[in-house]
């Protein structure tokens, strides 16, 4: 128990650095807040329709790899985060607010993370090319979770790799990588 309890010290201190000054910034908090939406999984429904309207030949490859993926990715991370029930940081700490509501209660694993890495690796690994973009938009999307106080950079380290891992494990049981 002594390991937990000082991962969860070094989580809350990282936390509070990173929110405390993302707090006092307010083109850092702006962006947060716009980056944190652009996780809210529109992009995900948005992408494989126009990738299918486009008639690419790799259209039914990626609709159902990202949809296997994706459905993967949701029940994971929803057993997970009510499983584990790691309070939110503005339940653990009574005098913070985030900066916006959470669309649940418990944070552990990050979702927007956990998706945002699987829709990103998915992509990738279908169509290659701007790997450093998507991987980017993806960890920005995880470190606004932090910056508008609804995750621990844990949560977030975690929701990569959830994410990342079933994209990866599902690429591989299709044969696409």
């Amino acid at each position: 128990m002594a390991i937990m309890a000082t991962l969860q010290q070094i989580d809350l201190a990282l936390f509070d650095k990173v929110f405390y000054f993302g707090r006092d910034n307010k083109a850092m908090t702006k962006s947060a807040i716009a980056l944190s939406r652009s996780g809210d999984g529109y992009l995900q429904l948005i992408a494989p329709a126009m990738v299918w309207l486009s008639e690419s030949v790799l259209a039914p490859t990626y609709v159902f790899a990202l949809a296997a993926a994706m459905l993967l990715e949701r029940i994971t991370y929803f057993v997970l985060k009510n499983t584990l029930k790691r309070l939110r940081p503005c339940d653990f700490k009574k005098n913070l607010k985030s900066l916006v509501a959470a669309s649940d209660k418990f944070s552990f694993p990050s979702g927007h993370t956990s998706a945002a890495f699987c829709f990103s690796t998915i992509t990738v690994i279908t169509f290659g090319g701007a790997y450093t973009a998507m991987f980017i938009w993806a960890s920005l999307v995880g470190a606004s979770r932090v910056v508008i106080g609804v995750h621990y950079p844990g949560d977030i380290a975690a929701g990569a790799i959830v994410g990342s891992g079933i994209a990866l494990g599902t690429a591989s049981m299709l044969n696409i990588w």
